[in-house]
């Protein structure tokens, strides 16, 4: 798990509040500089955004509110001063945390992020078929902005596209967490259904309409619940609707019947907040997913996912993770940088995308992504991403059905 911002002393909020618009934000810039640099990272500034909700954050009341200046004993008052110090710095420094910009191959969990993880089911990706295999590709855009057009994929036994709306682009790999969590309830709904059959019960299978409640979304996926994680929420269900993946299986050198297929079905906002923020959705599982998942007579074969995947930062590390996952599985695999640029669908120019990867493979040293080590070393035909499993990690998750 990555570290935690180093303690620094933090302005009380009264001080703050004095302050300008320009200084308050320079002071955020500041501190934000000061924790990067402890870190051994290269500083970068914080979005507009961040600082916005960062000043709202530090201007609100709170525990550390102690009105100090109606203690009329000194040392009293100082050791309260102190403690209030100590308080606020608790306070801030993980909220700072989480709006510094990630320069890490993982972000640090939300604050409240330890309430959910004894209730959350595991979390598995799509079913893999022979003629649905998404996790030897990217399904999504590897890009925090929105990206148009198609993603197409040649492989040697199968054509994928993935193609998003025209209005609001194609679905994101943040985006697909949402997926992860609607296959991972239908998972664990189906699994709840054979102990039930095993000990000669008479279960319903699962419906298929998933029903939960944004934060439920959000604290799966171990986002924060801020305001701007629920406006969020509703765009990506605009973009996991639009986006369609389309695939032809050449298996054997016979053309197979094209599938086209969308992320999500139908979504529907069942109730807002009093702000306008969604607070039940209603999401239509696909068939092709239901299927897979709940298909009687074969056990599908649905991969483990660490809970860690929601705490990579970068969307090219996600992609590898998802690719050792199905490649390497329990053991290694080898995939040489311009086919892992090929398959990654990016857009970036390929010596871009070979630096980046380059950035991931060197900061996992001493920030590993989940389960697997990585390396990058001389193949026949050029550089080659090794992903290997860590050993300590093999009872962590476990054989998937299928492996």
């Amino acid at each position: 798990m990555p570290p935690r911002a180093p303690s620094i002393k933090f302005m009380p909020r009264e001080e703050f509040a004095s302050l300008s618009l320009h200084e308050k934000n320079a002071y955020l810039q500041d501190v934000t500089r000061q924790v990067m640099a402890r870190r051994g990272e290269e500083f970068i500034p914080l979005s507009r955004d961040a600082l916005s909700r960062l000043r709202r954050f530090y201007s609100r009341r709170s525990i550390a509110d102690l009105r100090l200046e109606k203690i009329d004993d000194p040392d009293l008052r100082e050791r309260l001063r102190i403690m209030s110090g100590h308080i606020y710095g608790k306070e801030i420094g993980p909220a700072l945390e989480s709006e510094i910009p990630a320069n890490r191959n993982n972000r640090p969990p939300p604050i409240d992020d330890d309430q959910l993880m004894f209730f959350v089911p595991a979390i598995t990706d799509a079913p893999i078929k022979d003629e649905m295999n998404l996790m030897d590709v990217a399904p999504f855009a590897l890009s925090k902005m929105k990206r148009d057009g198609i993603i197409r994929y040649e492989l040697k036994d199968s054509v994928i596209t993935v193609e998003g709306g025209a209005e609001v682009g194609l679905a994101t790999a943040y985006d697909y967490d949402i997926f992860l969590n609607m296959v991972s309830h239908l998972a664990e709904e189906m699994r709840r259904y054979r102990i039930a059959e095993r000990k000669g019960l008479r279960p319903t299978l699962p419906a298929l309409v998933y029903r939960p409640s944004a934060s439920q979304i959000l604290k799966f996926c171990r986002r924060g619940t801020g305001g701007k994680q629920y406006i969020e929420l509703e765009r990506a269900l605009d973009r996991l609707q639009a986006t369609r993946i389309k695939i032809t299986n050449l298996s054997g050198g016979k053309r197979r019947a094209t599938q086209s297929f969308p992320l999500i079905g139908r979504y529907k906002v069942i109730s807002r907040t009093r702000q306008d923020k969604i607070e039940t959705v209603e999401i239509d599982i696909p068939t092709w997913v239901y299927e897979g998942v709940v298909e009687p007579e074969n056990r599908p074969s649905i991969l483990t996912l660490s809970p860690d995947y929601f705490l990579i930062a970068k969307p090219i590390a996600r992609f590898i993770y998802r690719l050792a996952r199905k490649a390497a599985g329990q053991d290694q695999a080898f995939y040489t940088l311009e086919d892992l640029h090929y398959r990654s669908g990016a857009k970036l120019p390929k010596r871009k995308f070979q630096m980046a990867v380059r950035k991931i493979v060197e900061s996992s040293v001493s920030d590993p992504l989940p389960d697997y080590d990585l390396s990058i070393v001389a193949g026949q035909t050029g550089l080659v991403l090794h992903m290997k499993r860590r050993r300590e990690t093999l009872d962590h998750l476990g054989p998937s059905a299928g492996e």
